[in-house]
């Protein structure tokens, strides 16, 4: 039997991610926000408005590739440590070179040195987030009983939507101030704030339990010498479908989210509210949607809910950017919240899909970097990726086709996992690992 620190608190667990994976999100958020808003301006005043935007999209995807790298990093420590250490390190890591970012000169008052600095703080806070995501998942879905691993898997995923809210609230309240002034001053704020957030989230997590699948690998000695490595020379194929499986989220997510912020504003010429009031009807709508399917995961099987979002997503992709070319509040609100369908239901079940590739003694390395490699290199070079393509084609079926692609292999992806069924608790304990 486990030893009492590590009983088994499966609501605190998933509560505990919650709260932890919100503030990250928070802290992603607010930089990608102020990228599409502002950081053309402050950082590269020296170029053209689109030349700027793709620039700063730029830092946004430097810090993303930095991801994976990150993923290694704190992989390693939480096969070997244990996840809840690596859960404190990265909100740390991360929430300093948040609070660092809302103090950085302007290129006004240093020259060059303000983009170099501006990348090295978005490169630390991407290693950061890169550890964050498998310790988080894997806290709730280690600690849940046989079929709740979908919905207690569910808790860090809408951590991804409050964070939006928060971020795209604020950033809407900011709205009230003059144009000058939130140039000046005023995108600091979300920044700077993060740190109350932290302080928070340090608290809630010294106090959770580890995980007792990990407390099992601990108590038998079972600990890899060097995970990472491990995963890469044995069970690579896992890593492949694993990033596969996460890839149409994680493009469609950024283009349909991220991007689009620039895109609606710059291009299409939609007021900055409009776009931030649409992005806060979405988060909303996101949050009543990863529960709902991720129940519907635990019930009806992981493979379903996974492969119904990820060829909804392809399906939705077009329409996506017809609607919000019509420029209209509804049309904008309603073509995001299409396109989330697809990204949702298979977001909502990521957790427990992919905790089951890979062996507890594996898992946060393998999951971190299958998700690191996903979401940062692909993912995160999405934005940066699609204002190249409207540069090229001005015009945005190239992005959608981009969105359809990425679904296709998720789809294919989800069809060669090795799951089938119901994620069960014996599953996710003792995956085979040949």
């Amino acid at each position: 039997m486990p030893a009492p620190k590590y009983r088994k608190t499966p609501v605190t667990a998933a509560v505990a991610s919650l709260i932890g994976s919100t503030i990250e999100w928070y802290d992603f958020y607010i930089y990608a926000t102020a990228v599409a808003l502002v950081f053309n301006q402050i950082f590269f005043p020296r170029y053209k408005p689109t030349t700027g935007t793709l620039l700063a999209f730029g830092t946004y995807a430097v810090g993303a590739i930095m991801r994976p790298l990150g993923g290694i990093f704190f992989g390693h420590y939480g096969d070997r440590i244990g996840r809840k250490a690596m859960l404190v390190w990265t909100l740390v890591t991360m929430g300093s070179a948040t609070v660092l970012i809302g103090l950085l000169p302007t290129y006004a008052s240093i020259g060059v040195a303000a983009p170099i600095l501006l990348l090295l703080l978005r490169s630390v806070q991407g290693a950061a987030f890169g550890g964050e995501w498998a310790g988080a998942a894997l806290v709730a879905v280690e600690h849940a009983p046989e079929r709740k691993a979908g919905i207690l898997g569910s808790f860090p995923q809408m951590g991804s939507p409050l964070g939006l809210l928060m971020s795209t609230g604020t950033f809407s309240l900011l709205s009230a101030l003059t144009k000058e002034n939130f140039v000046t001053w005023g995108w600091r704020l979300p920044f700077l704030g993060s740190a109350i957030l932290v302080i928070v989230g340090l608290v809630i997590r010294l106090k959770l339990l580890e995980s007792p699948v990990f407390a099992e690998v601990l108590e038998k000695g079972d600990l890899s010498r060097a995970p990472v490595v491990e995963v890469l020379r044995h069970h690579f194929p896992r890593v492949a479908i694993g990033c596969g499986i996460i890839l149409c989220t994680v493009v469609a997510f950024h283009v349909e989210a991220v991007f689009l912020v620039s895109y609606a504003t710059q291009t299409v010429g939609v007021p900055r509210q409009v776009v931030l009031n649409a992005l806060l009807v979405t988060s909303v709508f996101q949050i009543l949607l990863l529960p709902s399917f991720a129940i519907m995961g635990d019930w009806l099987g992981i493979k379903v809910v996974a492969l119904f979002g990820a060829l909804m997503t392809g399906i939705c992709a077009f329409p996506f950017f017809w609607l919000v070319d019509l420029g209209t509040p509804r049309s904008i609100t309603g073509g995001m919240c299409l396109g989330l369908i697809g990204i949702a239901a298979l977001f909502s079940v990521l957790p427990p899909l992919l905790s089951s590739l890979f062996h507890p003694r594996l898992r946060y390395s393998g999951m971190s970097l299958s998700y690191g490699v996903a979401a940062g290199v692909v993912g995160g070079i999405s934005p940066v990726l699609s204002a190249a393509l409207y540069v090229w084609a001005r015009a945005a079926w190239p992005i959608a086709l981009l969105v359809l692609l990425a679904s296709l292999i998720s789809a294919l992806s989800i069809l060669l996992s090795s799951n089938s069924g119901v994620i069960r608790r014996s599953e996710l304990a003792i995956a085979p690992v040949g």
